[in-house]
């Protein structure tokens, strides 16, 4: 069996170890067993450690029967002392998200009763389930709490208890374990079973901020992000607040107000606008000519409310079809009106010949076509 080094010490990043054996596995893809390791195999909701082996890329890590295989892309000689290189920034990173997780899970356990039943570590957020709903009151309590407790820097420790001390422990699991069970602790805040590593200090996580959550399987879920990801997307919100605030020009916390009042007055000027539209399509009304056949309309910009206004006056002055097109060549949107014509059964001849879609009710149908002003005149005339 292959000694696990990572949990002794989670912050080992160097380390020599013995290649016991070394498979291909595949194309470019070697199997290799170490007698030790401080690379963490895929596990508890954490993927596996990257790094290097004697300069060959690890690929993957996964715990066996037989012991840690590293996957790797380089054979390694069988017998061989090599070094082992953490990618440490990586491994520090899903540590932090691991040990702030905990903190997390533990103080929603320790004050609302809930329990964690789904745990995903991506690379720019932690989601976590729980099987209670909770309020945005109550998550925002969580998350205060969680932060005194990472700024107090308290130790977290991991252990393997004895089975009569396990069997007294009130520890949280998502599944029934008996032996060899590993307890990581943070006083006053969490007791779990977990076989990740962790931080050594609570300080070490750096911060904590729940996103967002959602109702989920009737309970919650939860977005989160902890340390250098908190870091980092405050960095990206920043950004982001700071040029909202120039566009705006206000003041940066003050760009939710700019783009509320932005939003009022862009929909007190699309209500003048549509106003002034429907105004213009009565005009329009007001000055159709009359015919026996089908009457063509073209405008450059109208909404449908305002296309449908002009059909229903187009139909009463023309005896065939009256078809309204907005918009330009091959981009046309189109209304079309008929008190004498089936327009639903000849929908399909219709954007046939104009190369388009649609549909709707015996006396109006409404779509788009990809033909040009030319030949739509042609096709009705």
């Amino acid at each position: 069996m292959t000694k696990k080094l990572y949990d002794l010490d989670s912050h080992l990043s160097v380390f020599n170890a013995q290649v016991l054996s070394c498979t291909s596995v595949g194309e470019g893809r070697w199997a290799v067993l170490l007698d030790q390791t401080a690379f963490f195999p895929e596990g508890g909701g954490q993927l596996a450690d990257q790094g290097t082996l004697d300069g060959a890329r690890v690929l993957d890590v996964q715990e066996m029967p037989e012991g840690i295989l590293h996957t790797t892309d380089a054979p390694l000689e069988e017998r061989a002392v090599v070094i082992g290189t953490l990618d440490w920034d990586l491994r520090f990173r899903r540590m932090q998200c691991h040990s702030g997780e905990h903190v997390v899970s533990g103080l929603a356990h320790r004050l609302y009763g809930c329990t964690n039943v789904g745990f995903h570590m991506g690379e720019t957020e932690v989601i976590l389930d729980f099987d209670r709903e909770l309020t945005q009151a109550q998550i925002d309590t969580i998350e205060e709490h969680a932060n005194r407790i990472i700024w107090s820097n308290r130790p977290v420790t991991a252990a393997y208890p004895a089975p009569e001390v396990l069997q007294e422990l009130d520890y949280r699991s998502k599944l029934e374990l008996t032996e060899n069970v590993r307890i990581v602790t943070i006083p006053d805040c969490d007791v779990c079973a977990c076989c990740a590593p962790h931080v050594n200090f609570t300080g070490e996580i750096g911060m904590v901020k729940l996103l967002a959550n959602m109702r989920h399987r009737g309970g919650v879920r939860i977005w989160m992000v902890a340390g250098e990801q908190a870091w980092k997307d405050y960095c990206t919100k920043q950004e982001n607040t700071a040029a909202i605030s120039a566009a705006l020009s206000v003041k940066q916390h003050e760009t939710a107000q700019g783009v509320a009042r932005m939003k009022a007055e862009l929909e007190a000027t699309y209500l003048a606008l549509k106003e002034a539209k429907a105004a213009l399509a009565a005009e329009k009304c007001k000055s159709l000519p009359e015919t026996t056949g089908n009457l063509v309309l073209f405008e450059d910009d109208l909404d449908s409310q305002s296309m449908r206004t002009l059909v229903n006056a187009g139909v009463e002055r023309c005896g065939g079809i009256c078809a309204v097109f907005a918009g330009k060549d091959g981009q046309y949107r189109h209304v079309m009106g008929s008190k004498t014509v089936d327009l639903r059964a000849l929908s399909k001849e219709i954007h046939q010949a104009l190369g388009g879609k649609g549909g709707g009710q015996p006396t109006m149908i409404q779509g788009s076509v990809t033909a040009n002003r030319k030949q739509i005149e042609e096709y009705f005339a």
